[in-house]
């Protein structure tokens, strides 16, 4: 006679988290979005506290080959390829890998390998990797895929950083645009959908600088809320205009962090 399922067997993590994917107001972004935004972003992510904590939870010990998934213009690579045999840097951008390229140059890396590939495309012909590391870049409609796509290319150790709290806007800001929003799925999701998949995965936090909270300007101001949430009307410009000028510049320097979830197996960890 099978055992009874327990409550928490009975919940499909994957499903739940699929639904709120789908419904959330924070959308998924595009190759050619991306395109856009990879000059700004090797302008600023290079030199970040978040590069810092993340790379001192890596255990390097007998680890010579990586696939850094969703590398970006490789904040992470750039750093960790000196200290192995091969990484390969896949991402779905042309034009983050572009950077990318120049970025390896510069320094003299000829150790990273580009992959222009994307979450929904093959990785069959990518070699197999001692640790696989996805930053900051499982925004995906199937996290259970993803994440068995990520365990498949490892053959020792996986290392992913997902955002805590469900959203990219801070409640502050919410408030003041006085809008109500549907989160996307918070990193817990992550955590029992691996536990669901045999996997008893290990949890650490991180830091990142709060970007909204580092602004030039108010018209970057605006294109940071924009790029999290979509368009907005013209109260919403007015509001954000009033918080600006009013709250945000007179506010004394002071650092702030959003927070991420460092969430790490094993490969010898068998999946169900």
């Amino acid at each position: 006679m099978s055992l009874e399922l327990t409550n928490l067997d009975k919940i499909n993590f994957n499903q739940l988290y699929i639904e709120q994917k789908e419904q959330t107001t924070f959308k998924p972004k595009s190759s050619s979005d991306w395109d856009k935004k990879s000059v700004f972003m090797n302008e600023k992510v290079h030199n970040s506290i978040y590069n810092e904590e993340f790379l001192e939870l890596l255990d390097l010990k007998d680890i010579e080959t990586l696939l850094d998934v969703g590398c970006g213009v490789g904040n992470l690579s750039l750093k960790l390829a000196p200290k192995l045999e091969k990484v390969y840097a896949l991402d779905y951008s042309l034009k983050m890998l572009e950077l990318l390229e120049s970025n390896t140059k510069q320094k003299g890396i000829e150790n990273i390998d580009l992959v222009n590939k994307s979450w929904d495309d093959s990785w069959d012909e990518i070699p197999s990797c001692d640790l696989v590391i996805a930053s900051r870049s499982l925004e995906v409609a199937d996290m259970k895929k993803a994440l068995t796509k990520l365990n498949s290319k490892a053959k020792k150790k996986v290392v992913l950083s997902y955002k805590v709290g469900g959203s990219f806007v801070s409640e502050e800001i919410l408030a003041v645009l006085n809008k109500d929003i549907i989160k996307k799925p918070d990193y817990i999701y992550l955590v029992n959908i691996l536990y669901q998949m045999g996997i008893n995965a290990k949890v650490d936090f991180i830091r990142s600088e709060n970007k909204q909270k580092k602004i030039d300007s108010f018209g970057d101001f605006v294109d940071s809320i924009t790029w999290s949430i979509g368009s907005l009307n013209a109260d919403d410009i007015q509001n954000l205009c009033t918080y600006y000028n009013e709250v945000l510049i007179k506010k004394e320097p002071q650092e702030e962090y959003v927070y991420w979830a460092i969430i790490s197996w094993d490969k010898r960890v068998k999946l169900s």
